[in-house]
């Protein structure tokens, strides 16, 4: 088993690969594509979130859609750009810095999202045939629960569980810690989710 939370810190390629990617994955489009669209600050919308799903909250689906679409590939282009500065370890590094970025934006006083799309997006850079499992899920549980949230967080233990399957381990690694981010920042969701209060899909409040 390869060594998975080795990382060289003092390698100026590695330190490069995490700032990239922190930046790149603090750029908030849910508030960028709102604004522009005339829809007013997000975060006064809904729930306050800056990701797609309070966005389409708005009643914009084509914005909505952008945000999602922003949202990941911003993680996808931070893999890549750190696999491009210090190969494997950036490409992990630079992923998870793009996530963290994404929830603590320095842009908005690090508060930021929850971070869904860009975990995918980090997925889609790293492995991507595990989209599949991540999308199947997804679909499944939101479409018996029509809860957005509990579809995300049941498909972020199936990513997490068949990256170990599949032999990725230093992948795995990575996230299982995104994977508890993810469950931390979604914790009034779960709170909503006990009691039976939580937002369904296509619910503007």
């Amino acid at each position: 088993m390869p060594d998975v939370l080795s990382f060289n810190l003092a390698d100026p390629a590695i330190l490069a690969a995490l700032a990239i990617g922190y930046l790149l994955g603090s750029i908030p489009f849910g508030l960028v594509l709102t604004h522009f669209a005339g829809l007013g600050d997000i975060r006064a919308i809904g729930s306050g979130n800056i990701g797609a799903t309070n966005v389409l909250r708005t009643g914009n689906k084509g914005i909505a859609a952008a945000t999602l679409l922003g949202d990941a590939l911003k993680g996808t282009a931070a893999v890549l750009a750190g696999k491009a500065l210090a190969g494997g370890d950036g490409a992990i590094l630079a992923g998870f810095a793009a996530f963290i970025g994404h929830l603590f934006p320095i842009w908005l006083r690090f508060r930021g999202g929850k971070g869904v799309a860009t975990y995918v997006g980090v997925a889609l850079g790293l492995f991507w045939p595990v989209i599949f499992a991540f999308a199947a899920t997804w679909l499944g549980v939101a479409a018996i629960t029509r809860y957005s949230s509990a579809g995300a967080l049941a498909a972020s233990v199936v990513t997490t569980a068949v990256l170990f399957l599949l032999g990725q381990v230093q992948i795995g690694t990575l996230f299982l810690v995104l994977t508890v981010i993810l469950w931390m920042r979604h914790a009034e969701n779960l709170r909503r989710l006990a009691a039976g209060t939580e937002s369904k899909i296509g619910s503007k409040s």
